[in-house]
């Protein structure tokens, strides 16, 4: 029998910069009477991930370019934001109002190089928070510290909320990986009837990060990590780029 549960944590704190995520993560488990086990996987929202590291912008610091300012005014948005997002771009792809798509610095096809102002703490200077400078090594960190903290080893995911081409609505996808797979290559297996899989290819990380963010919620839950138990594939070294699909392979580019 294959089952996975799905255990939002309870009892998070606000985060700020310099906060210690394992020690939170870990008075969390013991709040909510969890302990880890092997095959664990713990899902971690970029935001408060990237409030840990300090990837917070105050508007008043920026001072927007020439280009931002054009951009700003096709797409009718804040120039301050717009220059946040060509600092985290490599290329911008398509601007219509309200919406900027960019190609991020790491390989991500996003809306508006996935700067956010939500859930920021109200009263406080005017900011937008970046996505974490590097998400693998930021799982990877997490992974190993609560290892040290723990005695168990378990696999690590830092979700996002995306759109997707074709499809109306965003999702949870896995931006950082750390001991999980990103994807599970099913080329020259069988099917039930024993034709051979050609082409199939499981965004195991994506999925898992998708089933996250139900119980995460995307308002004002407050539940930003989640703890996912039977997890149906084997856990291994990984790195998110296994989910970036080459540019030369992208057909909507």
């Amino acid at each position: 029998m294959r089952e996975l549960t799905l255990t939002a944590l309870a009892g998070l704190p606000e985060v700020t910069a310099g906060v210690s995520l394992p020690d939170l993560i870990r008075d969390a488990l013991a709040q909510s009477g969890k302990a880890l086990a092997p095959g664990d996987v713990l899902v971690v929202a970029q935001k408060i991930v990237s409030k840990a590291e300090g990837r917070r912008a105050y508007l008043a610091d920026v001072q927007p370019s020439e280009r931002a300012q054009a951009l700003a005014l096709e797409a009718q948005k804040d120039p301050r934001l717009m220059e946040l997002v060509l600092r985290e771009a490599r290329e911008v792809l398509r601007v219509k109002p309200g919406v900027v798509i960019v190609e991020h610095r790491l390989g991500f096809v996003m809306a508006n190089a996935g700067i956010d102002q939500s859930n920021l703490a109200p009263g406080e200077p005017e900011s937008a928070l970046l996505l974490p400078q590097n998400p693998d090594a930021s799982a990877a960190s997490l992974r190993t510290a609560l290892a040290a903290a723990c005695g168990i080893d378990v696999g690590v995911i830092i979700n996002d909320s995306f759109g997707r081409a074709w499809r109306n609505g965003v999702t949870g996808v896995a931006i950082g990986v750390a001991g999980v797979p990103g994807l599970i290559d099913m080329r020259g297996r069988r099917d039930r009837a024993g034709r051979e899989l050609r082409v199939t290819e499981i965004a195991a990380a994506d999925e898992l990060a998708a089933a996250a963010s139900l119980v995460m919620g995307q308002g004002a839950e407050g539940l930003p990590v989640v703890l996912a138990r039977g997890f149906p594939y084997a856990l291994r070294e990984a790195s998110a780029a296994e989910l970036v699909r080459p540019r030369v392979q992208d057909l909507f580019r």
